[in-house]
């Protein structure tokens, strides 16, 4: 497994578990911060579609 790949891989762990605590304190607003990032991080990892 790449570093890069790695380093990902436990921020994507990381902010799963933020996302965890958000839901548990019902904080609304945190949680759509913490899926934006998720959803950057995933689009960085995804490789670019061939036209």
């Amino acid at each position: 497994m790449k570093v890069s790949t790695r380093k990902s891989s436990l921020q994507i762990d990381d902010y799963l578990d933020l996302l965890n605590l958000a839901s548990s304190l019902e904080d609304l607003k945190w949680q759509k911060e913490i899926i934006r990032k998720l959803e950057y991080l995933q689009a960085e990892l995804q490789p670019e579609r061939l036209k």
